[in-house]
């Protein structure tokens, strides 16, 4: 199943097109994102994918600060670049949110890692790590179980504007070390293979 995206006229306000991303009536288990201003549904993940997630996260949880945390499903805000964003996983202090918040806004987050599906792997690639980078979070970690030279893992960090410097690439079964503030090596050996 591939990802519905839903136009908006071009002269409405990004405070009209969040309005209308939180009172909608999405299909139940749905990820539901705004990329590029525009409305972007897709199907809940796969099995493999969310295992993925998970291994990182059970990793994290060994490194980070107790008043951070690793949040599966939270909605991150990126004006600047019309982005509402779920990433699999987001790891940042404690946000000060109100019962009726929907969203924290990008920058809290210390890091964001997205693990692709087949039918996402352009805006995971492109369009949000140009997002992640503007919003200024210092590290995206992206798993593309769809690369086109096979299954990778890549850390990004240093953005400048809306781009990132790869700071290490490696091939599935191979280590991956996350720097300061996390030092943890992540082993990709424990990732489910397609």
């Amino acid at each position: 199943m591939s990802a519905l995206t839903v136009s908006q006229d071009p002269d409405q306000s990004w405070d009209d097109l969040v309005r209308f991303w939180e009172e909608m009536e999405w299909p139940e288990g749905s990820k539901v994102e705004i990329i590029e201003g525009i409305i972007t549904v897709s199907p809940a993940p796969a099995p493999r994918h969310n295992v993925i997630a998970a291994r990182i996260q059970r990793r994290l949880y060994s490194v980070i600060p107790e008043d951070w945390e690793v949040f599966q499903t939270l909605a991150i805000a990126v004006p600047s670049r019309l982005g509402m964003l779920v990433p699999d996983l987001v790891v940042a202090p404690l946000p000060e949110c109100t019962e009726a918040d929907t969203h924290v806004p990008a920058a809290l987050a210390e890091l964001v890692v997205e693990v692709t599906s087949k039918s996402n792997a352009r805006h995971d690639r492109i369009s949000k790590a140009a997002a992640y980078a503007a919003a200024g979070i210092p590290f995206y970690l992206l798993v593309d179980r769809w690369a086109p030279d096979g299954p990778t893992i890549t850390l990004h960090g240093e953005p400048r504007g809306d781009v990132y410097r790869p700071l290490a690439t490696a091939k599935f079964g191979e280590p991956v070390k996350l720097p300061a503030p996390f030092d943890l090596v992540i082993d990709t050996s424990e990732f489910p293979v397609d």
